[in-house]
């Protein structure tokens, strides 16, 4: 049987890793019960997603989670949204953690009106079993204004299926639909997915929603928080969804105080396309080379962002990895709207290195870069782990000895066996 727990009265004893969230500006200290911190939203992802939210016109009724965890993401919700929430989550200590940690974020945050968090609730119990859970309520049919459904995941799965998720996406959907109000772009859900999803699997999961409430609008958003690397994959649904929109990537700053960069744009899912086509083209001196921002090629919006950016008759020479980058014959020029973390590098290539890039040719490099007036040099090649930091401090020894005026970085050929040395503009 379900069980009710108010963040109000619920006591932290007993509840273990509760370690502070550096993303948030008031330095939360949250519990993860059960090893949960691993599987837990930053704070500051958590908020930049409910600001995005509330931009939404959300219609009267409950914000449900129904696979709350640590709660770190409903909390945010019902902070910005002011409304209270129900959390649903199956393990017990993490509920209590969940209740303990929305208590914190309406404390910490200094709320003044106690109707929200007396009127929030977590339960203990099975998130797909809707008529349980509305009937231990106390609630009536249509009353789920908004729904948030972030599965777990095997932690040490390289490609989740749709089937590892738990709660599945199917038996949420069927337990919850009678209960959930829908627009006419359909219901207000969102669904926070694994970002090792395959475009066959995203395609699986819109046909799912289509079997459950068809001709839904569908905005997929990827979150990234740098390092190249998607944080988050989310699939916004009906009246959260942008109707005409297919892709949404969002960039979180580094700075907490700083707002995301979201980019709008793509084509839907099911006319993915290479559209980043790699083009066999040889290098040339004078040329630019720029290295894209691996998760911004991911989403497959790096197009629509360079095409609205300064770069003109580019040409993609590497679409694929850690180090996407293209040749453009014109340095580019950072704008207000165009934030500088999305290029991880540019600059003008100077000189075509031959040969392999082994400690025994470090000299031989540095020869070069002298010649070039490098007086630093940062290496962007894959190499190996055990390599790359002997290499790198070789190069940097050397150089700060001869006080060389401009800086510089050092890309393998993609299309060839030499190295690229290229200026920072």
């Amino acid at each position: 049987m379900p069980r009710i727990i108010h963040p109000l009265s619920e006591s932290s004893e007993g509840l273990f890793e509760n370690t502070p969230d550096k993303t948030s500006i008031e330095r939360f200290k949250f519990f993860h019960a059960d090893e949960g911190k691993p599987l837990a939203t930053p704070w500051q992802v958590a908020l930049s997603r409910a600001i995005m939210l509330r931009e939404y016109p959300l219609p009267e009724g409950v914000i449900l989670d129904c696979a709350c965890g640590s709660g770190i993401q409903v909390a945010a919700y019902s902070e910005i949204l002011k409304r209270p929430i129900v959390g649903i989550e199956l393990n017990e200590s993490r509920a209590r953690a969940s209740a303990v940690n929305f208590r914190t974020v309406f404390t910490e945050r200094g709320d003044n009106s106690l109707n929200r968090l007396k009127d929030s609730v977590f339960i203990v119990g099975d998130g797909r079993d809707g008529s349980q859970i509305m009937s231990l309520l106390n609630l009536e049919n249509e009353s789920i204004a908004f729904l948030h459904l972030d599965p777990a995941r095997p932690r040490n799965s390289r490609a989740h299926a749709l089937s590892e998720m738990a709660p599945r996406l199917d038996e949420v959907f069927a337990g919850w639909k009678p209960y959930i109000k829908c627009s006419k772009s359909g219901p207000a859900i969102l669904l926070d997915l694994s970002p090792r999803l395959s475009t066959a699997q995203m395609i699986e999961v819109e046909d799912l929603v289509e079997k459950f409430w068809p001709n839904t609008s569908k905005t997929w958003t990827w979150t990234s928080r740098g390092r190249g690397r998607v944080d988050r994959l989310a699939l916004w649904l009906g009246a959260i969804a942008e109707p005409t929109i297919a892709r949404r990537f969002v960039r979180i700053p580094p700075d907490p105080t700083s707002p995301p960069f979201i980019l709008l744009g793509g084509k839907p899912i099911a006319e993915q396309e290479d559209n980043q086509e790699q083009q066999f083209i040889q290098p040339q001196r004078g040329s630019y080379v720029s290295i894209i921002d691996a998760a911004l090629v991911e989403s497959g919006m790096a197009n629509d962002w360079l095409n609205a950016s300064s770069i003109d008759n580019y040409v993609w020479a590497e679409s694929q990895g850690r180090r996407p980058m293209i040749y453009h014959q014109k340095v580019f020029q950072q704008t207000a709207k165009s934030p500088n973390n999305l290029i991880v590098a540019t600059g003008r290539i100077v000189d075509l290195i031959e040969g392999e890039l082994t400690i025994d040719s470090a000299d031989k490099f540095v020869e070069i870069f002298l010649q070039h007036d490098i007086g630093k040099v940062t290496v962007r090649a894959s190499l190996d782990p055990k390599l790359q930091p002997k290499l790198q401090g070789s190069f940097d020894r050397q150089l700060v000895r001869r006080h060389g005026s401009r800086e510089a970085f050092l890309l393998r050929n993609p299309k060839g066996e030499n190295y690229l040395l290229c200026v920072k503009n």
